[in-house]
Order: C-alpha cells, then structure tokens, then sequence
C-alpha cells in the first residue's frame, strides 16, 4: 500500500499528519515518520498511532511521497544513499528559505520537487501555504499536494519569485498579529482591565474581526468605515495611527523580512 513519509516530526509535519488523518486523506497506518536523535518522533508515533521508521530505507520502502520536515540547514547533509531512496518519488519541502535549485541539487532524481511555505495556523487547520514546483506537475501528484497542503489550510501555488514576498507576508504574518494582540492586551492593562479581562478583549476582538473581514469579503476599509463616526473615538485612535504611520512600518517590517528570506535563500 502506498505510504506517505516524513522525514522530520516537529510541529509542522504533527500539523500536516494530524490533518491527513482528521481529515480521512491517509489512516495512520499509511504515514510513516522519522525524526533525529530527538523524541520527536517517537512521541508523534505514539500519540498518532503513525508508523515509526529507524532508517532511510524503511522511511521509504513504500512511500510514493517524501515530506522534507527537517531543520533547514540539515539540507547540505543529505546523504547520496537517502537521495538515491528518493528516487522517482514526490519530495515537497516544507524547509523555510530553501531554493528549488537546493532542493533538487538534494534530490536529482525526484519525480518532482516542491518548496512550500506553511504558516503556524496551519496547526488547527486554519493556515495559509504558498508553493512552487520544480516542473509541471502530473494530475496525481497536484492532487497529493491539494490533500497535503489541504490538511493544513488553503494554499496558493507561485513562481518562485514570490516565494519570498509570500514568506514576509503570511509565513510571518502570524507574528505580527500576535505582537498587535499583546499591544492591544498591553493596552487594555493601562486603562485599567486586569491581565485576564485584557487578554479577552484583545484575543476575541481580533478573533470576531477576521471572522467579519471573511465572512463579508469585502475589503478591510469597507469595514473600518462602518466602525468610524466623523470626529468619533475609533476615529482619534484611527487618526494617531496615521500620525505615526501605522501602515508605513508594516511595510517596513515586511519589506526587512521579504530581504531576510532572500538572505537565506541564497
């Protein structure tokens, strides 16, 4: 029966098996995993109930897919017997930074090659993955990467040219939302709401309002003008925002991280 393998068992990869499995795509006797020295996978084995591998070749015995999941900068160690076992198989990356042209220097003889950058959401199923092929893809591999990445969230394929602007945006997005909802926790504190009522303003306003952006679709100024009286409070907070150009470091801070993913790309 064929089998899907990880090779790397932290977070990211317990998102993606959690989600295969939640979602029916692979029972987890058709997963198999394999970690380093770690208790990673060991603890992912045990809790999931997935298979457990203790070399290359078990990893890959009967594995049409490879999900690369490990540490990014093991990449230049990948050993010439796991590349050859690699073979004629479909290696989707999940290593933040790494090149297609890295990949399959890594792998030269994959059936395919695919960077993909999932987003932390991902973990309960809520997530955003940007991906790239090495080469056009056949109508059975795009369906493994739909139930892969699909387990995780919704997904967008790219050129890989965007992959970096991709990772700025919604690989670190996530951070910047959560370092807004603690400003806006800290905030609630210093007008005087205790840590636990601050944290429920903070965490269910942000909550209620992506909620309200997704469900109405429109665009997020549409929104903000139904909140906003002429001269009214939302207005004067909205108004020193703009004096310190709320916007401006935004594209700051992802214009910083787009160079720093081009950085470790390189």
């Amino acid at each position: 029966m064929v089998e899907i393998a990880f090779l790397g068992a932290g977070s990211m990869a317990a998102a993606m098996v959690e989600g295969l499995i939640a979602k029916g795509t692979y029972p987890p006797g058709r997963i198999v995993c394999m970690g380093g020295t770690g208790a990673s996978a060991p603890a992912l084995a045990k809790r999931i109930g997935v298979r457990l591998a203790r070399s290359h070749e078990e990893l890959l015995s009967q594995a049409d897919t490879l999900v690369v999941a490990f540490k990014p900068h093991n990449l230049a160690g990948v050993s010439a017997r796991l590349s050859a076992l690699a073979a004629g198989r479909l290696v989707v990356s999940v290593l933040a930074g790494k090149r297609l042209a890295a990949l399959a220097l890594a792998f030269p003889g994959a059936r395919n090659v695919i960077r993909s950058m999932p987003n932390t959401p991902g973990q309960i199923g809520a997530g955003l993955t940007g991906w790239c092929a090495s080469g056009p893809l056949c109508a059975a591999d795009r369906a493994t990467l739909e139930e892969i990445f699909g387990a995780l969230g919704r997904h967008i394929e790219l050129p890989e040219a965007q992959m970096d602007a991709f990772t700025a945006i919604s690989g670190c997005g996530p951070a910047y939302v959560f370092e807004f909802a603690a400003a806006l926790r800290d905030a609630g504190l210093a007008v005087g709401f205790d840590s636990a009522a601050a944290k429920l303003l903070a965490v269910e306003t942000l909550v209620g309002a992506a909620r309200l952006l997704a469900v109405r679709n429109v665009d997020p100024e549409v929104l903000r003008s139904e909140v906003t009286s002429p001269n009214g409070v939302t207005a004067a907070g909205l108004r020193r925002m703009a004096d310190r150009d709320f916007r401006g470091i935004l594209l700051e801070a992802i214009v910083a991280a787009r160079a720093r993913s081009e950085e470790l790309s390189a």
